[in-house]
């Protein structure tokens, strides 16, 4: 709510505006209830609100992640649907030392240790965190001086999420306590090294890997830089995270055949003789789905353009034992590559410009991963308000 007032004011000045778009996960009965209380001071404020609901959850492992992943799909539908770019989070000081804990628990790299990113750019919009070196006492009292309500979310006091759990043994509902603080400094000043380093990452890939139109990857031989690599396996999975800092750094040591974090590595052999190649781990791709403008399938191929109804997209798979001719690229490649089918026959494989007919020819389907091998280096984010 204070982000909304906030974003509100600053875009007012500037002859801007903002709507707000309040998620409702439908995990308890009252949820509904608050969200419609929380559009209606939106709208009293001035402030254009809708509301998201989701479906389909339930309670159980993961609750928190898959809640997350399905909020973050549901705000970045409605965003491309309404061509805005900017989607601004909530996310504050005490909500970075959260995250800085829960990703040295995960045994995060360097880059996680950074914290949440003040700017990450995703495949149609950017998202924007300006409060994140805010203490949430302080946007309490904002609202308090505007004269502004708001909801607690009693999810947020459950010891059943990790994260919460630690917000408990924190004890700090201020955010100005000293774990804080320098949690939030810690990420500061890590995310300003992580500036430098993002620009040497994409150097690096650069300089050593081909990233190919076809979802795949060949890396020359040669000493790996274990963060880098591991932006390019998000890349090659479709992935929204990098692969386990401790996996990378272990691969990186001795360099094998391997599957690692969706994705398999091999030999290039007469690809590019002495050269590592790495593509999608096909047991890891995702089942087929169907296809419509805009789709996108396995978190790395997307639909450009109108397909006929009842058309699915999923993995070539076994069916490229019959198109290898069209290509000289290994069968394991092949069979990662994304289909297009029509009741079940095969319609369509762009990357290997076979089309069943006429209708099949303007299909279109673009390698579009969720985030780059190389991120944004922006530090954005900082310590202002702790000094």
């Amino acid at each position: 709510m204070a982000l909304a007032w906030l974003a509100y004011g600053w875009a007012a000045d500037r002859g801007g505006d903002v709507r707000a778009l309040v998620v409702d996960h439908r995990l308890r009965p009252e949820s509904a209830a608050e969200a419609a209380v929380t559009v209606q001071r939106l709208t009293d404020i001035g402030i254009a609100a809708l509301v998201l609901s989701i479906d389909g959850l339930a309670p159980g492992a993961g609750l928190a992640e898959r809640a997350r992943e399905a909020r973050f799909a549901a705000l970045e539908a409605c965003c491309a649907a309404e061509r805005c770019l900017h989607l601004l989070l909530g996310h504050h000081a005490a909500d970075q030392a959260e995250t800085v804990a829960l990703r040295m628990l995960g045994h995060s790299g360097g880059d996680g240790l950074a914290g949440m990113a003040g700017l990450v750019e995703r495949r149609f919009l950017r998202l924007l965190r300006p409060l994140l070196a805010l203490p949430p006492v302080r946007l309490r009292a904002t609202l308090v001086a505007a004269e502004v309500s708001w909801v607690e979310d009693p999810s947020n006091r459950s010891p059943l999420a990790l994260r919460n759990r630690l917000r408990l043994l924190r004890a700090d509902s201020d955010g100005t306590g000293l774990v804080t603080r320098a949690a939030v400094a810690a990420a500061a000043m890590r995310a300003r090294q992580r500036h430098g380093a993002e620009a040497a990452r994409a150097a690096w890939l650069a300089q050593r890997a081909a990233i190919h139109p076809e979802g795949f990857a060949v890396v020359t031989s040669g000493p790996i830089d274990a963060e880098a690599f591991a932006g390019l396996l998000r890349a090659i999975a479709g992935r929204a995270f990098p692969a386990r800092h401790d996996q990378v750094i272990g691969w990186a040591a001795a360099a094998r055949p391997a599957t690692l974090a969706g994705c398999e590595i091999r030999p290039a052999g007469r690809l590019a003789p002495g050269a590592w190649l790495v593509l999608r781990e096909a047991a890891a791709m995702q089942a087929a789905i169907p296809a419509r403008d805009g789709a996108t399938w396995d978190g790395r191929f997307r639909v450009a353009g109108a397909v006929p109804q009842g058309t699915t997209l999923g993995p070539l798979g076994a069916d490229a034992a019959g198109l290898r001719a069209r290509s000289p690229l290994p069968a394991a490649v092949l069979r990662t590559l994304p289909a297009l089918r029509r009741h079940g026959a095969l319609f369509a494989v762009p990357h290997l410009g076979y089309a069943a007919n006429r209708e099949a020819l303007s299909a279109r389907l673009i390698c579009d991963p969720a985030l780059p091998a190389a991120g944004t280096g922006f530090t954005g984010g900082g310590t202002q308000e702790f000094g």
